[in-house]
This record gives C-alpha cells, structure tokens and sequence, in this order.
C-alpha cells in the first residue's frame, strides 16, 4: 500500500455490518446500555473495561455502537489508532486543547486559523489561564523561538481559512518533537489530499460539517489520534469529551457513514473545478490563491506533502482588493448569474461564497487579519460539483467583467484548453 492513499487506508478499516446482516451499519439510538452480570458495571466505571476490552457500552455520551463505527472509519482515513467523534468542530478542537491544558500552561499556534479557533485561543483561553503565541505560518523557527518550559503543544491547520497558506507539517513536528511536545493540525480543508500523520502529526481534527459530510446538513467533529489519547478524552474522571458531553448524535453519525466512501471521489471534482477557477481568474488577471497554481508561494510544499491523485482542494481565495468590490462580486455571481450562493461553510455541492474578513474571520482582530494576509477584500470560494463547468467559468467571467474586475471579455483564448483540460 501506498502511503499516500487515502483510499486503501479507509478499506482496511473493520467492515461494520447491520445488526441482522445489513450490508450497512445499524443506528442504535439507545442511551443507555444493559450489562449481563452485576460485577461488570463498577469495572467499566473504573475504566478498566470498555467495549472493546472484555466489556460492553455503558452510556452513549459515553460510547455508543454507531458513532463508534464513524471514529473508527475516519481514523482509518487519517491513517491514526482511534477516532473520537463530536457534536462539531469546534468542540473536537476545545476538548483536545483543553485535555492537553491547564491553568498556566502555553499553546504555540499558526496565526492563520478559522476565526473561532483564533477567539477561543485569544478570548476565551486567557480566562482559564492558558496563554497563545501566534506565529506566521511558514516560519518554522518562529515556532521553535516562541517554545517555553509551559509550552504544551504546537497547534496549526493544514490550510489556513481562508488565506489558504500551508504549514510545512514535517518541519513542525520536527520542533515539537524536539521539545517533547504534540503537534496538533486542523485538516478540515484537506481530507484525502493530505494525510497529516504520514508527515508526523500526533492529533488530527475535522469539522466533519464542511467536507467530509457535504451536504450542508449536518453539524459534527472529529478527533483523531493515539488510542492512549482517545481513552484519556473519554476518561470518566477527567476526560474533557465525557464531561463536557459534546455527544455526537448516532443518527448524525449514520448519515456521515454512508457519505463518507463518496469522500474521495468528491473531493477529485471539488479540486477539478476549483483548479479551472482559480487558473481562469488568473488569466484574467484577478490576484488569486490556490494550492494546485503554480504561482502560489509554497507551490514546491504542495507538490511534496499533498497526497498524489486527489486534487488541491475546493476552495480558491479571491482578492478583490476591496471589500465592496468582493461584495459586488459574489452578489453578481449569486443574483445574476446563479454561479453560486452566499453563504459561508464549504464543501457543499453547491459553490459557497462569503467575504472571510467580516463574516467567519471577523473575530480576528484587523492587525491581526492584515499580518495573517488577510484582505478586506477576500473571497472564500468553497466551489461546488454541480452544472457545466464551461457555463460556470461563462458566468464567472460575466460576473467579473459586470463588476469592473475586467475590462473585456475575450473567451475564445480559453475555450479549447480549458474544454480538453477539465472536461
């Protein structure tokens, strides 16, 4: 097996039947489970048994069957032990930061984060004791000079939302394993396109709402990692998923199982269309950041940490200089030419388009915004699978000429290549 296929990873995860033979899992919506002998409770209670340890399950806040099969299938993905599945992302990302925190201890973190990940590190974190160093994404040594003896773990994303500047995952996990520390990587930009353990990650979270469910419909995180790591997050004294009770609904994770096999061929055609995009508005001119460009910065970093055959991705970052000239534009895509829809998250199958700065970056401070290279004028562009992709790139370039972005439209140059290179 390759290590750089997401694919086999998946298929050599336990094959989960339904409870009478079904060829999918069964939901099991119990709360609370029976136990056959008396003496078995008080062992699980104590955290010496468990379901699979001589055991069974207890509680569903606990452990339940089905949302048990999602974590075991999304670690498979991520090529990790054990998966934990949560009510969202954000609360995938707080339980493990605050599993591995306390009062008084120090985080090391990317400064291109999601907006909430930033408040929750900057805002809320300060009021428990727990302090943060943002450091520019590509500089390595900045992590290692920002490292102190209360530093308990460096913190990044694969693909910082929504600049869509890189982390070099093996360099970091060089400095944190130097310093004893775990480095902890947010791949929810990057399912199957990059597998963040084969370059040395320790803990792997997705907001399972964007991607890796894609429909829109459904709220859900996951976190990914040893299986000691799990176990401590579910510890019924201290574990910070237990308590805290950020319980994935079995319904929510049934709906996630059966989409999840459709992931990778998803993500090919996401990484398809948003390729011709984010090539056609930089022949037109249009200053724009996408990780399979050759003109992005660390273009050289993609080709060597992305795995081989999924794409770059489904999102394409605009800058349209000013926020009302972004606004213009994703009205006139919207409203006249149904490219796409207002709106923020991503990886639906419609194209999503939302200006990041005042929408899901807003907590970021704007000094901060303008160090993360953040412009008023982004355009986070989540693009979608659905319709022609010539209509698409059509409507597109009427939308950016109708906003003044050009000054002429000459679709001839373009046609042909793009009608033998994407379709």
């Amino acid at each position: 097996m390759r290590r750089d296929d997401p694919e086999q990873l998946l298929c050599n995860v336990r094959r989960e039947f339904g409870e009478h033979g079904g060829v999918v899992p069964s939901i099991s919506r119990s709360t609370t489970f029976t136990v056959m002998e008396p003496e078995t409770m008080p062992l699980i209670f104590e955290g010496e048994r468990g379901p699979d340890n001589g055991g069974c399950y207890l509680y569903s806040r606990h452990y339940n069957p089905t949302v048990s099969v999602l974590g075991r299938q999304l670690a498979g993905l991520e090529g990790m032990e054990a998966g934990l599945c949560t009510a969202s992302g954000m609360a995938a990302i707080t339980c493990t930061l605050l599993q591995l925190c306390q009062s008084g201890d120090h985080i090391v973190s990317s400064n291109t984060v999601y907006g909430g990940t930033h408040a929750l590190l900057s805002e809320v974190f300060p009021q428990m004791g727990i302090s943060t160093s943002f450091v520019h994404h590509a500089d390595a040594a900045g992590f290692l000079e920002q490292i102190t003896p209360r530093t308990k773990l460096i913190f990044a994303e694969t693909m910082g939302n929504p600049t869509l500047s890189l982390v070099d995952i093996q360099q970091l996990a060089a400095v944190a394993h130097d310093h004893h520390l775990p480095l902890v990587i947010d791949n929810t930009f990057a399912p199957t396109l990059v597998t963040p353990a084969h370059h040395g990650a320790d803990i792997v979270i997705h907001s399972l709402t964007k991607h890796i469910n894609g429909a829109c419909d459904i709220l859900g995180g996951v976190i990914c990692g040893p299986q000691s790591f799990i176990d401590e997050l579910m510890d019924l004294h201290h574990g910070r998923v237990m308590l805290f009770g950020p319980t994935m609904d079995p319904r929510v994770a049934y709906d996630i199982i059966q989409r999840l096999p459709h992931l990778p061929v998803r993500m090919r055609e996401h990484g398809r269309r948003a390729m011709a995009v984010a090539r056609r508005l930089e022949e037109m001119g249009i200053r724009v950041a996408y990780p399979g460009l050759p003109s992005h910065p660390q273009h050289a970093l993609v080709k060597r940490m992305f795995n081989h055959g999924y794409g770059f991705g489904g999102v394409v970052a605009i800058d349209c200089k000013t926020n009302e000239k972004a606004q213009q534009l994703i009205a006139a895509l919207q409203n006249d030419e149904q490219f796409g829809l207002m709106a923020v998250s991503l990886g639906y199958y419609d194209t999503l388009m939302s200006c990041s700065g005042s929408t899901t970056s807003s907590e970021i401070p704007a000094a901060a915004q303008e160090e993360m290279g953040l412009s008023s004028g982004l355009i986070r562009m989540s693009v979608g699978i659905t319709g022609s992709l010539t209509d698409r790139l059509h409507q597109l370039e009427r939308a950016v000429y109708k906003t003044g972005l050009i000054t002429s439209m000459d679709t001839a140059v373009w046609q042909q290549d793009y009608l033998d290179g994407f379709q």
